[in-house]
């Protein structure tokens, strides 16, 4: 079957995963004959698995994206959801046997779709889960190299280096993402975030607020920025050590 060809790469493949997706394209292969098909595809597929995933039903949410690449073999996404549940899987249960096939599907999704950002990220969480952080680095560096005009390769690189300690390494690629897309809300989110764990409320307040007028549909990031702002305004009207006392404050009654 050329679902089961796609699954099973050698290269980055194991026997017991491409078992498993061939059962499933079986499944739905007889599934799509009694129901004609009616109102079904990848993406609607995709949907259900998702929130199966959400419920903690793991193996049903495989099977629904199993299902999804029997419609379209080349669904970058839903190579990415069976990576996400396999290493879902291998940490929540603590079984390592599952890693190895969350990383075939990871790089099956970017081998269908190169720039896909979800699978770059959950590519390089789960190598340094491994402690191969190395290759998670080149593996974003190597995106970032042959793709030099998107700012995500750069976002990506920022957030790992600042889950390794390295905020100065993190600001300096959120710069560079910014400069190749200056509109990228992403790049503006996660600068003002690293503002923000550096203590520059007031340069992070720019940042969430620059983010909001490219896109005002961020409810979270608008709580947060008001919430910034209110600390920022408290910081300003509070005397400043060694000033002169403020309205009310009990030291202007000293002598």
């Amino acid at each position: 079957m050329a679902g089961y060809d796609l699954i099973s790469n050698p290269k980055t493949g194991s026997a017991a995963a491409g078992r498993a997706v061939c059962a499933w394209a079986a499944c739905a292969a007889i599934a799509a004959c009694l129901s004609g098909c009616a109102g079904i595809s990848a993406s609607s597929l995709n949907a259900q698995g998702v929130r199966l995933y959400q419920q903690s039903r793991y193996q049903e949410a495989l099977q629904q994206f199993g299902q999804a690449l029997v419609y379209d073999p080349n669904d970058a996404d839903a190579y990415y959801n069976i990576a996400a549940v396999y290493h879902r899987m291998g940490e929540v249960y603590r079984r390592p046997e599952e890693f190895p096939k969350a990383e075939q599907y990871y790089r099956l999704c970017l081998s269908k779709s190169p720039d896909h950002t979800a699978g770059h990220r959950g590519l390089a969480v789960l190598l340094v889960r491994q402690g191969r952080s190395g290759e998670a680095f080149q593996l974003l560096q190597d995106w970032m190299l042959r793709r030099p005009d998107l700012a995500d390769p750069r976002i990506e690189l920022a957030r790992l280096y600042e889950e390794s300690g390295d905020l100065a390494s993190a600001k300096r690629y959120l710069t560079e993402a910014l400069a190749v897309e200056p509109r990228n809300v992403r790049a503006m989110n996660a600068m003002g975030h690293l503002r923000e764990v550096s203590g520059e409320r007031e340069l992070a307040l720019v940042s969430y607020q620059q983010s909001l007028q490219f896109n005002p549909r961020q409810p979270e990031l608008a709580a947060r920025a008001a919430t910034l702002e209110s600390q920022v305004r408290l910081a300003q009207a509070s005397p400043q050590r060694g000033g002169l006392p403020a309205p009310g404050d009990d030291r202007s009654l000293l002598r």
